[in-house]
């Protein structure tokens, strides 16, 4: 088994006024050559952007774009045609292929609005640009790792162009358990959204990041009330 460990005190950090992120990995002005990707997972960062503001319109290709709400009203708008409004208890993604054009923007006037956003390294060049979005509250189990994306559009959740699979946990206090990996030569990566919990022998508190492979099976238990975002990703 091989790990990395990325406590929540290491990230990058950038404070623009309107918007206070977290870089997990290296992303814009923060660079860390031991921290660029954990396999095909290029970027996870913790957004916070304050009431009314956001991020203009802008391009993406060749990317898998993942948007998790964690508080708050998050509008997006793009060049597909699509207008959406994402919450939490939703996901949102893009498949931004051959280039695509978005915004997004704090619906709200009154209070920020945080967001997880996540870019997977697709395993398909030049696709056609593809943008979903669902809600994850009907599939969402207490006690219980559910999945809300994989490499099928026959799968429970969203998809994407890439062997990955991503599951959340909302754990009750002495929960214990393992998550079996899916796919060959994949990596798993778990981010805490609340409380601490235990992977692998490891203590992981809030927003810490630790990355597991080499291994089939991964022991968890949650040492308080605890939400775990796992993704599992190809490695190479």
């Amino acid at each position: 088994m091989k790990t990395i460990l990325h406590k929540a005190e290491t990230r990058g950090h950038a404070n623009h006024g309107w918007l206070d992120s977290h870089h997990t990995f290296s992303f814009a002005d923060y660079y860390d050559p031991q921290r660029v990707h954990f396999g095909a997972l290029r970027v996870l960062n913790d957004d916070r952007v304050a009431a009314g503001k956001g991020f203009g319109q802008h391009p993406h290709d060749n990317m898998e774009i993942v948007s998790i709400p964690l508080f708050g009203d998050l509008e997006h708008k793009d060049s597909m045609g699509n207008v959406a409004v994402i919450r939490k208890g939703e996901i949102q993604v893009m498949s931004a292929g051959t280039g695509i054009f978005h915004s997004e923007y704090n619906r709200n006037t009154d209070m920020e609005t945080q967001f997880l956003q996540i870019w997977v390294i697709p395993n398909k060049r030049n696709v056609t640009p593809r943008y979903d979005q669902i809600s994850i509250t009907d599939i969402a189990k207490e006690d219980e790792l559910y999945q809300i994306l994989s490499p099928s559009p026959d799968d429970q959740g969203v998809w994407i162009h890439q062997q990955a699979w991503f599951h959340l946990g909302e754990l009750s206090e002495g929960w214990t358990g393992s998550y079996k990996l899916k796919g060959e030569d994949t990596g798993v990566y778990f981010f805490v959204l609340e409380g601490e919990v235990t992977v692998a022998g490891q203590k992981l508190s809030k927003r810490d990041g630790f990355g597991v492979s080499e291994t089939s099976e991964i022991e968890i238990t949650a040492n308080s009330e605890a939400q775990l975002l796992i993704m599992e990703v190809a490695m190479h």
